[in-house]
Protein backbone atom coordinates (compact mmCIF):
# COMPACT_ATOMS: atom_id res chain seq x y z
CA UNK A 1 0.00 0.00 0.00
CA UNK A 2 1.30 3.90 -0.64
CA UNK A 3 2.74 5.62 1.74
CA UNK A 4 -0.19 8.34 2.38
CA UNK A 5 2.81 11.02 3.24
CA UNK A 6 4.04 9.99 -0.49
CA UNK A 7 0.87 10.47 -2.06
CA UNK A 8 -0.06 13.76 -0.56
CA UNK A 9 3.22 15.13 -1.62
CA UNK A 10 2.80 13.70 -4.56
CA UNK A 11 -0.61 15.00 -5.29
CA UNK A 12 0.34 18.04 -4.14
CA UNK A 13 3.39 18.52 -7.16
CA UNK A 14 0.35 17.67 -9.57
CA UNK A 15 -1.27 20.32 -7.98
CA UNK A 16 1.67 22.90 -8.30
CA UNK A 17 2.24 21.71 -11.65
CA UNK A 18 -1.76 22.85 -12.78
CA UNK A 19 -1.53 25.71 -11.14
CA UNK A 20 2.12 26.67 -12.96
CA UNK A 21 0.05 26.04 -16.15
CA UNK A 22 -2.63 27.61 -15.14
CA UNK A 23 -1.19 31.08 -14.45
CA UNK A 24 0.81 30.41 -17.31
CA UNK A 25 -1.58 29.95 -20.18
CA UNK A 26 -1.66 33.12 -22.94
CA UNK A 27 1.43 34.43 -20.93
CA UNK A 28 3.91 34.13 -24.16
CA UNK A 29 6.55 36.53 -24.84
CA UNK A 30 7.53 39.12 -27.71
CA UNK A 31 10.64 37.91 -29.39
CA UNK A 32 12.87 38.81 -32.26
CA UNK A 33 11.19 37.78 -35.57
CA UNK A 34 8.42 35.94 -34.23
CA UNK A 35 7.16 34.86 -37.59
CA UNK A 36 10.73 33.77 -38.91
CA UNK A 37 8.62 30.54 -39.29
CA UNK A 38 4.83 31.09 -39.96
CA UNK A 39 5.38 34.12 -42.47
CA UNK A 40 9.10 34.95 -42.66
CA UNK A 41 8.09 37.44 -45.51
CA UNK A 42 5.76 38.94 -42.51
CA UNK A 43 8.01 42.33 -42.09
CA UNK A 44 9.60 42.87 -45.37
CA UNK A 45 6.02 42.82 -46.83
CA UNK A 46 5.30 45.46 -43.99
CA UNK A 47 8.27 47.39 -45.02
CA UNK A 48 7.18 47.26 -48.82
CA UNK A 49 4.11 48.34 -48.04
CA UNK A 50 5.15 51.39 -45.76
CA UNK A 51 7.48 52.54 -48.75
CA UNK A 52 4.88 52.44 -51.36
CA UNK A 53 2.29 54.43 -49.34
CA UNK A 54 5.15 56.31 -48.46
CA UNK A 55 6.18 57.80 -51.87
CA UNK A 56 2.01 57.75 -52.96
CA UNK A 57 1.43 59.62 -50.00
CA UNK A 58 4.27 61.29 -47.15
CA UNK A 59 1.91 61.92 -44.54
CA UNK A 60 1.62 58.41 -44.08
CA UNK A 61 4.67 57.98 -42.04
CA UNK A 62 3.64 60.86 -39.43
CA UNK A 63 0.49 58.73 -38.79
CA UNK A 64 2.20 55.23 -38.29
CA UNK A 65 4.23 57.17 -35.61
CA UNK A 66 1.29 58.46 -34.50
CA UNK A 67 -0.82 55.31 -34.45
CA UNK A 68 2.05 53.49 -32.03
CA UNK A 69 1.65 56.42 -29.11
CA UNK A 70 -2.21 56.13 -29.36
CA UNK A 71 -2.64 52.30 -28.98
CA UNK A 72 0.13 51.53 -26.88
CA UNK A 73 -0.72 54.37 -24.76
CA UNK A 74 -4.16 53.13 -23.94
CA UNK A 75 -4.15 49.58 -21.77
CA UNK A 76 -1.80 47.67 -24.25
CA UNK A 77 -0.30 47.55 -27.92
CA UNK A 78 -2.88 45.47 -29.15
CA UNK A 79 -4.61 47.38 -32.52
CA UNK A 80 -7.68 48.35 -30.25
CA UNK A 81 -7.02 51.77 -31.54
CA UNK A 82 -7.65 50.18 -35.29
CA UNK A 83 -11.32 49.28 -34.25
CA UNK A 84 -13.69 50.83 -36.35
CA UNK A 85 -18.11 51.37 -34.44
CA UNK A 86 -19.67 48.10 -35.43
CA UNK A 87 -20.83 44.55 -33.46
CA UNK A 88 -21.00 46.51 -29.85
CA UNK A 89 -17.72 48.02 -30.47
CA UNK A 90 -17.15 51.96 -30.04
CA UNK A 91 -14.04 53.34 -32.04
CA UNK A 92 -11.42 54.55 -30.01
CA UNK A 93 -11.43 57.01 -33.07
CA UNK A 94 -14.32 58.67 -31.90
CA UNK A 95 -12.56 60.59 -28.94
CA UNK A 96 -11.89 63.91 -29.16
CA UNK A 97 -8.05 62.89 -28.06
CA UNK A 98 -7.70 61.15 -31.60
CA UNK A 99 -8.70 64.82 -33.45
CA UNK A 100 -6.30 64.83 -36.69
CA UNK A 101 -5.78 61.31 -36.49
CA UNK A 102 -5.89 59.81 -40.51
CA UNK A 103 -4.69 57.48 -42.77
CA UNK A 104 -6.18 54.46 -40.73
CA UNK A 105 -7.75 53.37 -44.25
CA UNK A 106 -4.32 52.44 -45.51
CA UNK A 107 -3.28 49.85 -42.81
CA UNK A 108 -5.82 47.42 -44.75
CA UNK A 109 -3.74 47.70 -47.64
CA UNK A 110 -1.01 46.24 -45.32
CA UNK A 111 -3.35 43.83 -43.81
CA UNK A 112 -4.04 42.19 -46.91
CA UNK A 113 -0.87 42.26 -48.41
CA UNK A 114 -0.01 40.21 -45.64
CA UNK A 115 -3.43 37.97 -45.80
CA UNK A 116 -2.41 37.17 -49.08
CA UNK A 117 0.99 35.81 -47.56
CA UNK A 118 -0.06 34.17 -44.90
CA UNK A 119 -3.85 33.84 -43.82
CA UNK A 120 -4.67 34.61 -40.39
CA UNK A 121 -1.21 35.35 -38.96
CA UNK A 122 0.35 38.67 -38.33
CA UNK A 123 -1.60 40.50 -36.11
CA UNK A 124 -2.78 44.23 -36.70
CA UNK A 125 -1.21 45.08 -33.12
CA UNK A 126 2.38 44.06 -34.95
CA UNK A 127 1.46 46.26 -38.17
CA UNK A 128 1.16 48.77 -36.04
CA UNK A 129 4.12 48.26 -34.83
CA UNK A 130 6.47 47.70 -37.49
CA UNK A 131 5.11 50.19 -39.76
CA UNK A 132 5.96 52.76 -37.18
CA UNK A 133 9.35 51.53 -37.36
CA UNK A 134 9.36 51.37 -41.04
CA UNK A 135 7.71 55.04 -41.18
CA UNK A 136 10.43 56.45 -38.51
CA UNK A 137 13.19 55.26 -41.23
CA UNK A 138 11.08 56.96 -44.33
CA UNK A 139 11.17 60.34 -41.92
CA UNK A 140 15.16 60.07 -41.90
CA UNK A 141 14.82 58.99 -38.54
CA UNK A 142 16.71 56.26 -36.83
CA UNK A 143 16.70 52.33 -38.18
CA UNK A 144 15.26 50.64 -34.75
CA UNK A 145 16.71 47.14 -34.98
CA UNK A 146 15.26 45.41 -31.90
CA UNK A 147 11.40 45.87 -32.43
CA UNK A 148 9.96 42.57 -31.14
CA UNK A 149 6.59 40.96 -32.53
CA UNK A 150 4.12 38.54 -31.13
CA UNK A 151 1.86 40.30 -30.12
CA UNK A 152 -1.96 39.71 -30.27
CA UNK A 153 -5.11 41.76 -31.21
CA UNK A 154 -7.90 42.99 -29.25
CA UNK A 155 -11.57 42.02 -28.83
CA UNK A 156 -12.36 45.21 -27.76
CA UNK A 157 -11.80 49.12 -27.33
CA UNK A 158 -11.16 51.53 -24.71
CA UNK A 159 -12.97 54.25 -25.92
CA UNK A 160 -13.91 55.21 -22.37
CA UNK A 161 -10.36 55.58 -21.43
CA UNK A 162 -9.10 57.35 -24.01
CA UNK A 163 -9.63 60.79 -22.21
CA UNK A 164 -7.74 60.04 -19.22
CA UNK A 165 -4.70 58.06 -20.85
CA UNK A 166 -3.89 60.14 -23.90
CA UNK A 167 -2.49 63.68 -22.76
CA UNK A 168 -4.15 66.65 -23.80
CA UNK A 169 -2.17 69.42 -25.90
CA UNK A 170 -2.95 71.60 -22.62
CA UNK A 171 -1.62 69.00 -20.31
CA UNK A 172 1.29 70.22 -17.88
CA UNK A 173 4.35 68.53 -18.21
CA UNK A 174 4.24 66.53 -14.95
CA UNK A 175 1.02 64.68 -15.85
CA UNK A 176 3.01 63.81 -19.22
CA UNK A 177 6.15 62.36 -17.49
CA UNK A 178 3.01 60.27 -14.89
CA UNK A 179 1.52 59.00 -18.06
CA UNK A 180 4.76 57.66 -19.28
CA UNK A 181 6.30 56.75 -16.34
CA UNK A 182 3.08 54.87 -15.67
CA UNK A 183 3.64 52.55 -18.56
CA UNK A 184 7.50 52.02 -17.80
CA UNK A 185 9.32 55.05 -19.91
CA UNK A 186 11.47 57.21 -17.92
CA UNK A 187 12.31 61.12 -18.00
CA UNK A 188 14.80 60.67 -20.26
CA UNK A 189 13.12 58.60 -23.04
CA UNK A 190 10.18 60.73 -22.17
CA UNK A 191 11.89 63.65 -23.43
CA UNK A 192 12.97 61.95 -26.69
CA UNK A 193 9.66 60.51 -27.43
CA UNK A 194 8.33 64.15 -27.71
CA UNK A 195 11.08 64.59 -30.76
CA UNK A 196 8.39 63.14 -32.57
CA UNK A 197 6.84 66.44 -32.30
CA UNK A 198 9.50 67.48 -35.36
CA UNK A 199 7.39 65.80 -37.87
CA UNK A 200 3.48 66.46 -38.28
CA UNK A 201 1.65 69.56 -37.89
CA UNK A 202 -0.61 70.83 -34.91
CA UNK A 203 -4.26 72.36 -35.83
CA UNK A 204 -5.02 75.80 -34.69
CA UNK A 205 -7.70 74.83 -32.19
CA UNK A 206 -4.75 73.74 -30.35
CA UNK A 207 -3.12 77.21 -30.42
CA UNK A 208 -4.86 79.59 -30.60
CA UNK A 209 -5.10 79.73 -26.71
CA UNK A 210 -1.15 80.77 -26.72
CA UNK A 211 -2.30 83.65 -29.37
CA UNK A 212 -5.70 85.43 -27.98
CA UNK A 213 -6.45 87.71 -26.53
CA UNK A 214 -2.95 87.66 -25.52
CA UNK A 215 0.18 86.45 -26.70
CA UNK A 216 1.83 83.89 -24.46
CA UNK A 217 4.92 85.69 -23.41
CA UNK A 218 7.02 82.73 -23.12
CA UNK A 219 6.27 82.61 -27.32
CA UNK A 220 9.24 83.89 -28.97
CA UNK A 221 7.85 87.50 -30.01
CA UNK A 222 8.14 86.88 -33.92
CA UNK A 223 6.93 83.58 -33.69
CA UNK A 224 3.58 84.26 -32.10
CA UNK A 225 3.20 87.05 -34.87
CA UNK A 226 3.79 83.90 -37.48
CA UNK A 227 1.63 81.81 -35.96
CA UNK A 228 -0.96 84.12 -35.68
CA UNK A 229 -0.70 84.74 -39.97
CA UNK A 230 -1.17 80.98 -39.69
CA UNK A 231 -4.01 80.80 -37.40
CA UNK A 232 -5.64 84.25 -37.72
CA UNK A 233 -8.88 83.74 -35.93
CA UNK A 234 -9.15 82.95 -32.26
CA UNK A 235 -12.31 80.53 -33.01
CA UNK A 236 -11.16 78.43 -35.88
CA UNK A 237 -12.95 75.88 -37.86
CA UNK A 238 -11.65 72.29 -36.83
CA UNK A 239 -12.45 70.88 -40.43
CA UNK A 240 -10.89 73.81 -42.10
CA UNK A 241 -7.00 73.25 -42.92
CA UNK A 242 -5.23 75.45 -40.54
CA UNK A 243 -2.74 74.53 -38.70
CA UNK A 244 1.17 75.23 -38.51
CA UNK A 245 3.98 72.67 -38.82
CA UNK A 246 5.93 71.92 -35.34
CA UNK A 247 9.30 72.23 -37.62
CA UNK A 248 9.78 74.89 -40.27
CA UNK A 249 13.29 74.07 -41.49
CA UNK A 250 12.71 70.10 -41.73
CA UNK A 251 9.07 69.26 -41.20
CA UNK A 252 9.26 66.12 -42.30
CA UNK A 253 12.68 64.79 -40.88
CA UNK A 254 12.99 62.94 -37.22
CA UNK A 255 15.69 65.24 -35.99
CA UNK A 256 16.97 67.05 -33.19
CA UNK A 257 15.72 70.67 -34.80
CA UNK A 258 12.50 70.32 -32.61
CA UNK A 259 14.70 70.80 -29.18
CA UNK A 260 16.60 73.57 -30.97
CA UNK A 261 13.29 74.92 -31.73
CA UNK A 262 11.95 74.91 -28.31
CA UNK A 263 15.23 76.31 -26.64
CA UNK A 264 14.58 79.13 -28.69
CA UNK A 265 10.72 79.48 -27.62
CA UNK A 266 9.60 78.58 -30.98
CA UNK A 267 7.52 75.22 -29.36
CA UNK A 268 3.74 75.33 -30.54
CA UNK A 269 2.16 73.69 -27.48
CA UNK A 270 2.80 75.12 -23.55
CA UNK A 271 4.59 71.31 -22.88
CA UNK A 272 7.32 72.63 -25.17
CA UNK A 273 8.12 75.61 -23.41
CA UNK A 274 7.79 73.67 -20.15
CA UNK A 275 10.01 70.84 -21.59
CA UNK A 276 12.87 73.53 -22.51
CA UNK A 277 12.51 75.03 -19.27
CA UNK A 278 11.67 72.44 -16.52
CA UNK A 279 14.53 71.18 -14.47
CA UNK A 280 13.76 67.66 -14.76
CA UNK A 281 13.75 67.49 -18.67
CA UNK A 282 15.60 71.06 -19.68
CA UNK A 283 19.25 69.08 -19.41
CA UNK A 284 18.22 66.54 -21.84
CA UNK A 285 16.33 68.94 -24.69
CA UNK A 286 20.53 70.85 -24.25
CA UNK A 287 21.73 67.81 -25.01
CA UNK A 288 19.81 66.27 -27.45
CA UNK A 289 19.68 69.83 -29.08
CA UNK A 290 23.47 69.78 -29.57
CA UNK A 291 23.42 65.78 -30.49
CA UNK A 292 21.66 64.64 -33.11
CA UNK A 293 22.87 61.02 -32.41
CA UNK A 294 21.99 61.14 -28.77
CA UNK A 295 18.73 61.85 -29.60
CA UNK A 296 18.13 59.16 -31.77
CA UNK A 297 19.83 56.76 -29.46
CA UNK A 298 17.38 57.29 -26.89
CA UNK A 299 14.47 58.00 -29.53
CA UNK A 300 14.79 54.68 -30.23
CA UNK A 301 15.23 53.19 -27.10
CA UNK A 302 12.01 55.18 -25.83
CA UNK A 303 10.04 53.22 -29.11
CA UNK A 304 10.93 49.78 -28.32
CA UNK A 305 9.85 50.95 -24.54
CA UNK A 306 6.67 51.87 -26.21
CA UNK A 307 5.80 49.52 -28.37
CA UNK A 308 6.38 46.58 -25.61
CA UNK A 309 3.85 47.97 -23.30
CA UNK A 310 1.61 45.53 -21.88
CA UNK A 311 1.27 43.18 -25.26
CA UNK A 312 -1.50 40.74 -25.17
CA UNK A 313 0.95 37.57 -26.34
CA UNK A 314 0.09 33.74 -26.33
CA UNK A 315 -3.64 32.65 -26.62
CA UNK A 316 -4.57 36.17 -25.15
CA UNK A 317 -6.69 38.22 -28.15
CA UNK A 318 -6.85 37.49 -31.51
CA UNK A 319 -5.41 37.65 -34.81
CA UNK A 320 -8.12 39.87 -36.38
CA UNK A 321 -8.22 38.96 -40.30
CA UNK A 322 -9.60 42.95 -40.82
CA UNK A 323 -8.17 45.27 -38.72
CA UNK A 324 -11.41 47.36 -38.36
CA UNK A 325 -13.50 44.04 -37.26
CA UNK A 326 -13.15 41.64 -34.13
CA UNK A 327 -13.30 37.80 -35.55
Amino acid sequence: MANPKHFCLFGFFCLLLQLFSFFHIGNGELEMNYYRESCPKAEEIIRQQVETLYYKHGNTAVSWLRNLFHDCVVKSCDASLLLETARGVESEQKSKRSFGMRNFKYVKIIKDALEKECPSTVSCADIVALSARDGIVMLKGPKIEMIKTGRRDSRGSYLGDVETLIPNHNDSLSSVISTFNSIGIDVEATVALLGAHSVGRVHCVNLVHRLYPTIDPTLDPSYALYLKKRCPSPTPDPNAVLYSRNDRETPMVVDNMYYKNIMAHKGLLVIDDELATDPRTAPFVAKMAADNGYFHEQFSRGVRLLSETNPLTGDQGEIRKDCRYVN
